[in-house]
């Protein structure tokens, strides 16, 4: 199986000693979030997961933990974008602080195993197509030999987020001079040695240069552990997602970030309230078992085929 580290919340930021803890007893819970009541067991045997992908906007914590991390392939998803404090409030500056990490990281664990995330990307007054560009190439020019993938995708009013989309003023482009963007987009990551792909986007973007990705993306899985690995499509995430199955330990309103965008996160004070209740040492990412709760053990298998292509 392919664990999803995660979707839901920035693990490696804030909740990482409670990850290596689960990894270290071999197992975790994870509540159903349309039904909370059920609980299935994860077993995370290294025999059994064939990859971990991080999801982060902050790998620091990762830095001091890297050896605890060495029986699991993994590779991280690093999102670093042009916005202020008035879109991200919860992280530290990007020039003096994010970008050094992200060299730092990829020195660590090779420039294949970071892929940089500029999504999802929003239009207002402030930031302008003009502005995007400008912020893109200069974040590209900094990560020219750090990474060889840039993940874009363009913001979903999803309901949750409307009041924050309303407060940020956001407008939409045209299709034209979206796809228009996007391609100078492109341009600017091939002249520092990065593809660019897209996220769960509807528009086909292939004119310009950019191909649909995949977050949980097979194909660098069997690069990072030579192993052919047979994994289906996710058929929970929406149809424009081309991520392959895999099983989500995260958990909704525990991400302190505070980004206005997230999709993930409802208020400050479910935030508040959630991450009050968790602990590194419970087999849950927050909360405890009750009386009422319902667990099973989810039965998981490796997805690597057994004819290997390369030594695994």
């Amino acid at each position: 199986m392919i664990l999803s580290v995660s979707r839901r919340t920035d693990i490696p930021n804030y909740y990482l000693d409670w990850f290596c803890n689960r990894l270290q007893q071999g197992w975790l819970y994870v509540r159903n979030p349309m039904n909370e009541r059920q609980v299935s067991r994860i077993e995370l045997s290294p025999e059994t997961v064939d990859c971990v992908v991080f999801w982060t906007k902050n790998p620091a914590s990762m830095m001091e933990r890297l050896s605890l991390l060495g029986p699991y392939p993994y590779y991280v998803q690093f999102t670093l974008t042009g916005y202020g404090r008035d879109v991200e409030p919860g992280l530290p500056d990007k020039r003096s602080i994010l970008l050094p990490r992200f060299q730092l990281l990829s020195r660590a664990i090779g420039k294949k195993r970071v892929v940089w995330r500029y999504d999802p990307i929003l239009f207002n007054p402030v930031y302008t197509p003009s502005y995007h560009l400008k912020a893109f190439a200069e974040i590209a020019e900094t990560l020219e030999g750090y990474t060889e993938t840039s993940v874009i995708s363009f913001v979903d009013m999803y309901s949750k987020i409307q009041k924050n989309m309303n407060v940020l003023q956001i407008k939409a482009l045209p299709e034209k001079e979206l796809s228009e963007f996007a391609g100078q987009l492109a341009a600017i990551a091939k002249k520092h040695g990065i593809s660019v792909r897209s996220c769960a986007e509807a528009l086909d973007l292939e004119a310009v240069g950019i191909r649909h990705g995949s977050c949980i993306d097979p194909g660098l899985i069997e690069e990072i552990t030579g192993c052919r690995i047979l994994a289906a499509k996710d058929r929970n995430q929406r149809k424009e997602c081309g991520c392959a199955e895999s099983v989500e330990v995260g958990a909704y309103n525990t991400c302190k970030s505070g980004c206005l965008y997230c999709y993930a996160t409802f208020s400050p004070s479910a935030v508040r309230s959630r991450t009050e209740r968790c602990d590194p040492h419970s087999p849950f990412l927050c909360g405890a078992l009750t009386p009422e709760d319902k667990v099973s053990l989810r039965k998981m298998k490796s997805l690597r085929d057994g004819q290997l292509r390369l030594p695994c």
